[in-house]
């Protein structure tokens, strides 16, 4: 009978147990909640049919979610974000570098661009700063910008600068469930109707530092300088910067195109562009105006120099009789007519005085005094 060796039993080192533990397949649990969204991230929300689903997830769970239904996309509001933020929204939401490289400047000009299924909309933002009166250094008009990337299922807004704040403009949208309805395109619209309201309420806000500047320099003691005539006008330039070039992206969008707004939209583009073209005649005009205030206060300051010359002119005449007199009767020559006379001193200041207030005299009723 064949005795077979008992096999051992191999000893498990350290190791061993370690490398089993690495090959192992180890299982994970999804967390109980999702990331959370940056810092630059306002607002991130799924919109389905019109209405804004619960909760506020991060931009790609939204993301994810709003390619599964044909009728829900994604905004997501952006304010200042940083180079790597930016990177992660544009491959999450397959922006291009350039787009990435535009959301992270401002000051662009209002335009209307479109790459691939993307488009930008980029407009200027404006805002009034209150103040208590105006100065060579006074602030009027503050601005920044706000650039939309519109795609098919999502819409991101990135803005930069204090003034354009947009919550109130997602809050007053999520009240017209017909037009959000309509998609991205409606928050283009939103925002674009808040932008040239805004655009409306700084004009009216400059109409009255106009008024105020405009009484100074006609009023009786002027305390308008050219200083800060042409503070405001700076001011009004950069209002300008912002408001004209917005016509031709709104008025792109308020004729029928082959690729932007569904045509329900279009007619309130239409609405838009013409509130805008209110705005523009507005601030044309404020320019106008300022530039006839300025003209006006130069030739002010003309006129007071010329009254001032001639006042000069006329007190440089009436001492100059003064000086005639005296140099005639200083010269010292024996043989002058009343010389030695006794009353030739009184004489001489009597002909002094009298030649000095006739000449008083016929400068004031000239004007020149």
């Amino acid at each position: 009978m064949d005795q077979r060796p008992a096999p051992t039993r191999q000893r498990t080192t350290l190791p061993d147990l370690l490398r089993r533990a690495l090959r192992r397949p180890t299982r994970t649990t999804p967390p109980a909640t999702g990331p959370t969204n940056p810092d630059a991230v306002v607002d991130c929300a799924v919109y389905v049919n019109g209405q804004r689903q619960p909760g506020r997830p991060h931009y790609t769970d939204a993301h994810t979610h709003s390619r599964r239904n044909r009728h829900s996309f994604v905004w997501l509001g952006l304010h200042d974000p940083t180079p790597a933020v930016m990177t992660a929204v544009g491959h999450t939401f397959g922006l291009d570098e350039f787009h990435i490289t535009q959301a992270l400047t401002d000051g662009h000009r209002p335009t209307l661009q479109r790459h691939d299924d993307v488009t930008l909309l980029v407009l200027r933002t404006a805002a009034y700063v209150e103040h208590t009166e105006l100065t060579e250094t006074s602030e009027v008009v503050d601005t920044g910008d706000v650039m939309i990337f519109i795609g098919d299922r999502f819409v991101v807004t990135v803005r930069h600068g204090a003034p354009g704040a947009l919550t109130t403009v997602r809050q007053d949208l999520q009240q017209r469930r017909a037009i959000l309805a309509e998609g991205p395109w409606a928050v283009a619209y939103a925002i674009c109707a808040r932008m040239v309201t805004q655009y409306l309420d700084v004009a009216t806000h400059v109409e009255t530092d106009l008024e105020q500047l405009e009484e100074t320099v006609f009023a009786r003691e002027r305390t308008a300088d050219i200083p800060h005539i042409y503070q405001l006008k700076r001011e009004i330039v950069e209002l300008k910067r912002a408001v004209l070039p917005a016509q031709a992206p709104l008025r792109t969008l308020a004729t029928p195109p082959t690729d932007g707004p569904p045509p329900a939209l279009r007619r309130w583009f239409t609405d838009v562009d013409g509130d805008l073209a209110r705005a523009v005649d507005r601030v044309n005009a404020y320019d106008d105006l300022l530039n006839s205030i300025l003209q006006t206060r130069l030739a002010q300051l003309a006129v007071e120099q010329n009254n001032d010359m001639r006042k000069i002119a006329a007190w440089a005449a009436i001492a100059a009789t003064q000086t005639a007199v005296a140099g005639i009767y200083g010269m010292n020559f024996t043989h002058m007519p009343e010389l030695h006379w006794r009353y030739g001193y009184g004489a001489a200041l009597l002909l002094m005085a009298t030649a000095a207030l006739t000449l008083h005299r016929l400068f004031r009723r000239s004007g020149w005094l």
